[in-house]
This record gives C-alpha cells, structure tokens and sequence, in this order.
C-alpha cells in the first residue's frame, strides 16, 4: 500500500511538473519594434541598411543584436539618427530623416517595444561642438561648464514630459507590449578626458558626464512612471568612453579609430547595449561583451 502510494504521489509530481510552467520561465516576444535615435540606429556601422539610408541604421545595432538573441522572427526598426522625442509622432525632417512618424510602425499585437529618445532634445550634437571648440583654447579650465551653467539641466527637465508622452503614445498603440527604456552608453570617463584626441576641457569632463548622468537619469525615472523597464548602459561601460584604448571603446570620439559615427557607439557598444537588453528581458546576468 504505502510501495503503490509512492509511485502515484511520483507520477503526480512528475506531471505537475510538466503541464505547469515554471515562474522564471523568460518570456517570448513575436512582434518587436525598436524607436530612437543615432544611438539606436548606429551610422556608419556595417553593414548599412536602406529603409530610408538618410536613417543611417546598422544591421549590428543593439535592436538588431537583440532580435537575434531573443530568436525574434518579425523585427521592426524604425529609429533614425538626429530623431528628438517630437519625431516618434511627427515626420522627421531633414538630413537625414524618416519619412513617416516612427510611431507609425506600432501595431496592437507589438508585443515588444524598446526607445532610446531624449540626447537631440537637448541639443547633443551642438553640446559637443561647443564644448570641443572651447576645449581647444582652454584644455585645463572649463568653459563648457562656464558656457552653459545650468542651461543643460534644465534642458533635461524640460524634455521630462516629452518623453513621458512618448511612453504613453506607445502604450495607447501597442497595450500589450513590453516597454523597454535604454539609456545611453557612458561617453566620457568620470574625470581628466584625453585632451587634445578628444579636446574636452580637463574641467569640463566631470560637468559633462554628470549631466549624462541626469540626462539617462530622467529617463530612467520616466520609464518607472510609465511602468516601463529601465536599462542604462551606462552602468556597465566604466572604460569604455571615447578615451578608452581603440579595442577597449564602446564609443567612438571624434576622429573614430572603427566604422562608426564620431562619439556614437560603435559595433562592440552596439553588441553590449543589446546583450544588456536581453538579459533584462530575460532575467539572466549580464555577461559582458
């Protein structure tokens, strides 16, 4: 009696165990759609795509390197670079641009959505042209930080609600998806720089990437409000910034030692920020690149 009890209370185990699926099973995603800007797309990366090529969009860039490993058949990837937050609902002008609003590839079964928006909002193409152009003539001061004062911060505020719309617009098209804010690799490192291959201001290195800092920051705190997930890459690339060795570097400086745009990241930055991703998405530990 107790010998038949055994075997039945086994085979109710064993069965229980396979018709119920465990908690820490990962999720699958069937319809996933990247948004963003240059830091998402990856100009100049090889290989280049033409859906349009003024978007100057990687086939090795992070949402590619994440439909890959998460094994995602139907992959939409409309980022551009030099998109601000009021491109995901407008049509981006310019050169280069997106001929219809990136919003516009949401559907209601994406399942799967990650944005990266908010640098050209702030003006992060001009930031680093004035800053290098000061830095030249003052190498140990810092005249970005006296340029601009707390101008970028509030910059950073006032791109808050912005990119909470965002958010929300994404949720309104696509309720079931899985929302995925990513952050911006780190681009300087804490302090010194490497003036002159990259001609920040010794001074100016620690108030820029502090406002980095504020900038994923924010958007770390809008993708909470939204209940959206939050990676920042920037976390994990201490050494990697422009001033890194050439095979150390996740982004490139301003005269790139890789194929890559100048201070974007390059194809081994793209690999992490999307390994990155998938282990979030995942619930695995981050490996590194």
């Amino acid at each position: 009696m107790t010998r038949r009890v055994t075997v039945v209370s086994l085979l109710t185990a064993l069965i229980a165990a396979i018709l119920v699926p465990t908690a820490s099973a990962a999720p699958t995603y069937r319809n996933y759609v990247s948004l963003g800007d240059s830091f998402v797309s990856g100009p100049f990366i090889p290989l280049q795509r033409l859906d349009p090529l003024s978007c100057f969009k990687s086939t090795r860039n992070y949402p590619s390197v994440l439909a890959r490993e998460l094994g995602i058949a139907s992959f939409t990837d409309i980022s551009c670079g030099g998109a601000q937050t009021k491109d995901m609902a407008g049509v981006q002008s310019g050169f280069p641009g997106q001929p219809v609003p990136q919003l516009s590839a949401l559907r209601p079964d994406t399942d799967l959505v990650t944005v990266s928006i908010g640098g050209n909002d702030i003006g992060f193409g001009e930031i680093i042209q004035n800053c290098a152009s000061r830095g030249l003539l003052d190498p140990h001061g810092a005249p970005c930080k006296a340029f601009y004062g707390d101008e970028l911060a509030q910059r950073i505020d006032a791109t808050a609600p912005k990119v909470a719309n965002v958010l929300q617009a994404i949720k309104q098209r696509s309720p079931k998806a899985r929302i995925v804010v990513v952050g911006y690799l780190r681009i300087l490192p804490p302090s010194g720089g490497c003036w002159p291959v990259v001609p920040i201001a010794s001074g100016d290195v620690p108030y820029l990437d502090a406002t980095q800092q504020l900038l994923n920051g924010m958007l770390g705190a809008q993708a909470k409000a939204a209940g959206a997930g939050w990676v920042n890459p920037y976390d994990i690339s201490l050494g990697r910034d422009v001033c890194a060795a050439p095979w150390d570097k996740w982004v490139e400086g301003l005269i790139p030692t890789r194929l890559a745009f100048p201070v974007h990241p390059n194809a081994s930055g793209m690999a992490a920020v999307g390994e990155q991703v998938a282990a979030a998405l995942t619930g695995t530990e981050f490996a590194g690149v």
